[in-house]
């Protein structure tokens, strides 16, 4: 019981030691938060087809190209979340991201060496942000989703973009550790 409780304990301080996105807390609600996140350089890319699909497909084109696919052979370090951007347009296609390290600049940074693959320097802006464990799955992210919608709706902020679902975990952590959260852009003043 105690070799059990050490290697989950171990799963939760390793995966605490992954760079994710900086923000600037602004409101803190019961649900929710609303954060502003700076301008963050990303490596992304988009896939037609259904959620699942479209977040393991594009985590492996960017999961290549951090693991040394690209034009300098480049490793370059893991951050937290894996981003899903969902579209408000079911015609178009999810768009998959992985936040560089901060350390990097845009002119640093290797060029893919899959065409599918971009990088690119982007402003994440202000976003309301609902927390949920677990794995996310589409119906569970749509849940929360939809949570997040009702009280923006209640509080009268207006969503200003495309839905993300952020990833924190590696596919070996257990769900009662996983972290994930929703991401909405608003247009908050």
């Amino acid at each position: 019981m105690i070799f059990i409780f050490n290697i989950m304990l171990m799963l939760v301080i390793s995966s605490q030691s992954i760079e994710t996105p900086t923000y600037r807390l602004i409101k803190t609600y019961n649900r929710f938060e609303i954060r502003d996140y700076g301008t963050v350089i990303t490596a992304y890319t988009t896939i037609n087809d259904e959620y699942r699909v479209a977040t393991y497909t594009g985590f492996r084109r960017i999961a290549n190209y951090i693991f040394g696919g690209n034009d300098k052979e480049m490793k370059i370090a893991m951050t937290a979340p894996v981003i899903t951007e969902i579209p408000s347009d079911q015609t178009k296609p999810h768009k998959v991201h992985f936040v560089m390290p901060s350390k990097h600049k845009l002119e640093s940074l290797p060029s893919p060496n899959l065409r599918s693959v971009n990088v690119e320097e982007e402003s994440l802006g202000v976003m309301a942000v609902i927390k949920f464990g677990g794995w996310a799955t589409e119906r569970k992210a749509n849940r929360y989703i939809d949570i997040l919608l009702n009280e923006l709706k209640e509080k009268n902020i207006e969503v200003a973009g495309d839905v993300c679902v952020a990833q924190y975990n590696g596919p070996t952590t257990i769900p009662p550790f996983r972290k994930n959260e929703i991401l909405i852009p608003i247009a908050y003043k």
